[in-house]
């Protein structure tokens, strides 16, 4: 059988799971796609790549197909989301000159309040210096909408600097930052090589925060339809098979190889099993909603989704962030996701949007055919974002 060459682009993280498994795993030839896998060091770099062509998909941080339709990309192509391919994932830590501020003003360190944490890093001298993998990204917006409930302000409180997640170690190393939030597995590996603490999952400031997206060109998407829905079916398995427990240790050693994410296994496992060393004493904290790859409905390109992300940026961007709504809507391929997966007979929501944050529990609801139960969406605020609103 001749195989389509499809080209996808990944930043070395855990959270790139799913690309690597549809091409290790062979999900991809059963689609009959020849996917190949280019590693980028940054997510720019990986923009750009996309944007120019050089790859067809990526592993891409959510809000910046939003921000393509939104005027925040240099004139850039627009991109839009075939896919969710992960939620959460992310970590807060501080560096060991703040975290010894911390313990000596008494924070607990408990790693699962979110007001708390932030109550406590409000207490730390400022402006605080905050890496962030890259200025449009979930961890942006979260930082951000977790920082400003204690009545921070960007520029005069907090000031958000990007960095790459393999050198957010360094930088820490270097004194050059006071707090970082970054993927797994970097806030492990800034741990165990520069004595960073771990002080908050991104999971306990959004529950259900869409995290990494599969993203492509919006016109290659329309030219190369067949394709595009048989990458969403390859990257669906794979997710599917991704969140079996009885595959993470399988899954560590091969994300751990030099060509994917390159680090030892164990850094790797914590991530996947949410067990995570969040200092140098070795002291560890366990979150059960620390990493999803598919279950509970994680890989719907919910609709709502999109349009939570535009409502933030313009929040935090202001007047530099633009965007009609119904183009927003349009970013979020539900309708691709959709013919895509129906023919695997999967359990679909009867809408392309949900009131974000309004579940406290695993919750079943009404589907196109079968059953499908969405886990939780909270956030740590209580707060709640409904589109029709």
């Amino acid at each position: 059988m001749s195989l389509t060459p499809i080209s996808a682009g990944f930043i070395p993280l855990v959270d790139a799971a799913p690309l690597i498994v549809a091409k290790e795993l062979g999900f991809a030839e059963e689609e009959g796609l020849a996917l190949s896998l280019v590693q980028a060091p940054s997510w720019s770099t990986l923009r750009d790549q996309l944007a120019f062509g050089h790859i067809q998909a990526a592993h891409m941080l959510s809000p910046v197909p939003v921000a393509s339709h939104m005027g925040l990309m240099n004139g850039l192509p627009k991109l839009q989301v075939l896919s969710v391919l992960s939620m959460n994932g992310n970590v807060i830590g501080v560096s060991p000159t703040m975290a010894g501020l911390l313990e000596v003003r008494g924070y607990q360190f408990d790693f699962s309040d979110a007001k708390a944490a932030a109550l406590a890093v409000a207490s730390l001298p400022k402006p605080l210096r905050i890496g962030v993998p890259f200025l449009l990204s979930m961890h942006a917006e979260l930082v951000s909408l977790w920082l400003n409930s204690v009545g921070l302000s960007a520029g005069t409180d907090f000031q958000i600097h990007a960095v790459p997640p393999p050198l957010m170690a360094q930088a820490i190393k270097n004194g050059d930052l006071d707090v970082f939030c970054v993927g797994e597995p970097w806030g492990s590996f800034t741990v165990d090589t520069a004595d960073g603490t771990l002080i908050l999952p991104g999971a306990a400031i959004w529950t259900a925060a869409p995290e990494k997206v599969l993203a492509t060109r919006v016109d290659w998407s329309e030219q190369n339809e067949d394709t595009a829905l048989r990458l969403i079916r390859a990257l669906w398995r794979a997710g599917q098979w991704l969140d079996l427990p009885s595959k993470q240790l399988a899954l560590a050693e091969v994300l751990a190889r030099k060509d994917y994410v390159g680090v030892n296994s164990d850094l790797i496992d914590r991530a996947l099993t949410g067990r995570l060393v969040v200092n140098g004493a070795g002291d560890t904290k366990h979150h059960e909603n620390f990493l999803r790859f598919h279950n509970e409905g994680a890989t719907f390109p919910w609709q709502s989704q999109a349009e939570w992300i535009a409502d933030r940026l313009k929040a935090r961007l202001g007047k530099t962030a633009q965007g009609e709504n119904a183009e927003i809507l349009g970013i979020f391929r539900s309708d691709l996701y959709r013919v895509a997966l129906r023919q695997l007979g999967t359990p679909m929501p009867l809408t392309n949007s949900k009131i974000e944050g309004s579940l406290s529990a695993k919750t079943e609801v009404r589907a196109v055919s079968g059953s499908l139960s969405l886990g939780q969406n909270r956030f740590f605020d209580g707060q709640t974002f409904d589109p029709q609103r």
